[in-house]
């Protein structure tokens, strides 16, 4: 915990910070004086106490502020934020992480405003808040951690550092799995738990003080490491990428204009050199020196494989899928013919005789018209799905055509996937171990 002197401190700089009270900038330089010998995990205990003993919430909120900017700042020079363009994916990343700190230093802050609700129901309506701002942390998964895990870490992996991605990876599950952990103490409410109070405000320190501590390790440790390691056309693939997943409550900006082509991971030949070691920080250097480090040297594309969007492949790699694949797929072409059906344990029957037949006469009579109508409706841009369920002897059949498209938007053809869906409609519950092996 911190000393009394401190906290005293701490308190008197927020309130003159926050009335404006002498010059705002000498303050906040002693604040962050002050606060640079605060480790980063104190925070929340601290923003407790100072609540408790009547610090507002906007008070608090100035102390947040302040604290993002030492975060920007505590990165050595050589690796300064200022210097990377707004729209440059590091940026962004950096960006995120001041929203990231923010909300997680005032989470103990939801907590103060249950315990002084004055009433179950206002109680209740706080706790919904605090609810909706828990589930934001889960944002973080799906939006920055995810980039990180599936965007960037080839990058490096393929420079032989795996150790780095593989701790911080397991970091950000443990972080997570903390969330859900509040987020289940708040679903059950104080109905449900003795001490709840004391749980909430035990359980929302160790979410923030998780988070928090990730930011730091991705500020000082992973980002000054991809700066100096990645390059411009590294980054320029990054970017291509990163929208799909999208961001933690922030839009690239469009300050950062590169030139060249993207390079992938499996694109990258170089390996880190003894100068490029000596530079990284000393945290990373330290992980790296317990693993033996050597580039990853696979060919991805070997000879005779086609290049299709998202990875290369040979003749008898697609035949194979295909053939495993645990559903029946037709595919019929743009003039309405059978081009193309899956060799798997099929469940309505196909030969090769209907290789180039009429789509139309592969299905009864009474079934024409609906075929017809499904491809028109296809081809005319009108829809791009269709389904139907059957069942039969113990079977529940799924069938769906899909309308396939190019680039622009042209047909090309429709797939029927026709599968066996009964095993997968019993399924309950979950199942995360493997029982066999």
């Amino acid at each position: 915990m911190v000393d009394e002197e401190k906290k005293e401190k701490l308190k008197d700089l927020l309130r003159k910070i926050h009335k404006d009270e002498g010059d705002v900038e000498e303050l906040k330089e002693e604040f962050k004086g002050l606060l640079e010998s605060i480790s980063p995990q104190e925070i929340p205990s601290i923003e407790q106490e100072l609540v408790s003993e009547g610090v507002t919430p906007d008070e608090i909120a100035e102390m947040c502020d302040v604290h993002v900017e030492m975060f920007r700042e505590s990165v050595d020079d050589e690796f300064a934020e200022d210097e990377i363009p707004e729209g440059h994916p590091l940026k962004t990343l950096y960006r995120e992480n001041e929203e990231i700190t923010k909300d997680a230093e005032l989470l103990g802050l939801k907590v103060s405003s249950i315990e002084e609700a004055e009433d179950r129901e206002e109680r209740e309506q706080r706790l919904k808040e605090m609810a909706e701002d828990v589930s934001d942390f889960l944002k973080i998964d799906r939006t920055h951690y995810t980039r990180l895990e599936m965007i960037i870490f080839p990058h490096i992996e393929k420079r032989g550092i795996e150790a780095v991605p593989r701790v911080l990876w397991r970091k950000h599950q443990e972080n997570m799995a903390k969330v859900k952990k509040l987020l289940g103490l708040i679903s059950r409410g104080p109905e449900g738990e003795e001490n709840f109070i004391e749980m909430l405000r035990e359980l929302s320190q160790d979410v923030s003080q998780a988070i928090l501590d990730m930011v730091f390790r991705e500020n000082n440790i992973l980002y000054p490491t991809l700066e100096e390691l990645l390059t411009e056309e590294e980054w320029i693939a990054v970017a291509e990428q990163e929208e799909e997943i999208g961001y933690y409550k922030v839009e690239p900006g469009d300050g950062w204009s590169p030139d060249g082509e993207p390079k992938y991971p499996y694109e990258v030949e170089a390996e880190i050199s003894e100068k490029e070691l000596s530079e990284l920080p000393d945290q990373l250097r330290t992980m790296i020196s317990e693993e033996e480090v050597e580039k990853d040297s696979y060919d991805i594309r070997k000879k005779g494989d086609m290049e299709i969007d998202t990875g290369f492949l040979s003749k008898e790699e697609i035949n194979s899928i295909f053939r495993n694949l645990p559903f029946d797929i037709t595919y019929i072409d743009h003039n309405n013919r059978v081009r193309y059906f899956s060799e798997t344990e099929r469940i309505f029957p196909r030969s090769r005789s209907i290789i180039g037949r009429p789509v139309r006469l592969c299905h009864p009579p009474k079934s024409e018209d609906k075929v017809k109508n499904i491809i028109k409706s296809f081809k005319a841009g009108e829809e791009d799905e269709a389904e139907f369920w059957i069942q039969g002897n113990g079977a529940f059949i799924h069938i769906r055509y899909f309308s396939v498209r190019n680039e622009d938007g042209d047909y090309l053809g429709t797939i029927e996937v026709v599968q066996e869906v009964s095993d997968i409609r019993d399924l309950e519950g979950e199942k995360r171990i493997l029982d066999w092996g």
